[in-house]
């Protein structure tokens, strides 16, 4: 059996070294922090969203970047593989809306004690504050790593779990992602997703705290629809934010990144169609001809949306009911089914929940996490250009990644 270090203490890491150490391996876990993972802790708020029990085909249409190179590490170490793991390391676990997974605490620290416990279990060696500064490569052979101290730690497999460059804070700092390009591998291009996104018009920030709930966001590069999904999301000081969003920077970003802007809509009132919104709003105001709009409108909208929807469409702000004609009427039918803003930015890396870009699977073998170039080289997690959408799909990845890393040396 081999000398094994995996470096990096996340959920990818931990797994991979729980997974090596299974088969017999003398693993040793190199962490820079001070313990283990130190994302985990603020997953899903602190509550640790840790998979997504759904169906294992759903959970390819939730993944982003390279959803059929998981084929093997999924199947090999699935959601329910995960909420096995867990409960059999002493932690109740529980199914929420959308197939969440948290445990039955709600503390993400009992995620971390099962782990630390299946790491114990196969006598895993954890070395905390421990920076790794390189791989030790020799030919087309891995032969250890280099510690920051400079000292070399000898190992017959090395295992690069170090996450991507989002939580920059909890120790992302893209380090295997400079080792693996250092060692002649290609880098798919790198960009914050599953982050908030900036907009154009001033009007955006006056509506600062407003959430909005069923509603339908539609985004678009010139004609092409690039983004269709219903849900809830938020007005904040620099643009717009919330589930809906989130989910759409993963699909814009490479888009938005090479054109700088993007045309996006919000559907308010997706359950009517234009004809009955228009006949809705023709009997309210039948009902109150003597009435100001803005009066009308709160009936319709959030009151801090009112007087930008007033503003946008170009009305004073004490105009009546009775003096709206059957085309203004029909411009507010419009606005309420398609408001418009424009979006010209990802915000960074630090508000980001996931990295897009990485590792290029191209590289990996993925029956194995193996790199295909060098010998005695695996990757797994985030480090890879792997990502999903919200709702434990990341964390599984990095399960199944790691777990088939350690099992496949």
């Amino acid at each position: 059996m081999g000398n094994v270090i995996v470096v990096g203490g996340g959920a990818a890491g931990m797994m991979a070294a729980y997974s090596a150490g299974m088969c017999g391996h003398k693993v040793t876990l190199l962490e820079k922090n001070e313990k283990l993972g130190k994302k985990i802790y603020i997953t899903g708020k602190g509550r640790c969203n840790f998979t997504n029990a759904c169906d294992i085909e759903d959970f390819f249409k939730n993944v982003v970047s390279n959803p059929k190179f998981l084929y093997s590490a999924l199947y090999t170490f699935s959601p329910d593989s995960m909420i096995d793991f867990i409960e059999s390391h002493g932690v109740k676990t529980k199914v929420e809306r959308g197939n969440r997974a948290f445990p039955e605490s709600d503390h993400a620290s009992d995620i971390t004690k099962a782990l630390d416990n299946g790491l114990k279990e196969f006598g895993v060696k954890v070395q905390l504050n421990t920076e790794v500064k390189g791989l030790s490569i020799e030919g087309s052979t891995v032969k250890g790593v280099v510690l920051k101290s400079g000292k070399e730690l000898a190992a017959d497999h090395v295992v690069v779990c170090t996450g991507g460059l989002s939580y920059y804070t909890t120790g992302s700092t893209g380090d295997g992602i400079e080792w693996a390009k250092a060692a002649g591998l290609k880098i798919s291009d790198l960009r914050p997703a599953l982050v908030p996104l900036n907009t154009k018009e001033a009007y955006i920030p006056e509506m600062q705290g407003l959430s909005l709930k069923n509603v339908n966001l539609t985004i678009f590069d010139e004609k092409k629809k690039l983004y269709d999904s219903f849900g809830e999301m938020l007005f904040t000081h620099f643009g717009v934010s919330g589930p809906l969003v989130l989910s759409a920077s993963s699909i814009i970003g490479k888009t938005l990144q090479n054109k700088g802007k993007l045309s996006a809509f919000i559907d308010l009132k997706p359950a009517l169609s234009a004809q009955d919104l228009d006949a809705r709003i023709l009997r309210d105001f039948n009902d109150n001809m003597n009435k100001h709009l803005s009066t009308v409108l709160r009936g319709l909208l959030p009151s801090s949306m009112v007087p930008v929807f007033i503003d946008i469409l170009g009305f004073d702000d004490g105009r009546q009911i009775n003096s709206i004609t059957k085309e203004e009427r029909q411009s507010i039918v419009s606005l309420l089914k398609a408001f418009p803003f424009t979006i010209i930015g990802l915000r960074d890396f630090k508000e980001a929940i996931v990295t897009q870009g990485g590792v290029s699977v191209k590289d990996i073998d993925p029956s194995t996490m193996k790199c295909k170039n060098i010998e005695g080289l695996s990757f797994a997690g985030e480090v890879l250009d792997l990502d999903a959408f919200t709702g434990g799909f990341n964390l599984q990845i990095a399960w199944s990644t790691g777990y088939l890393a350690g099992i496949s040396i």
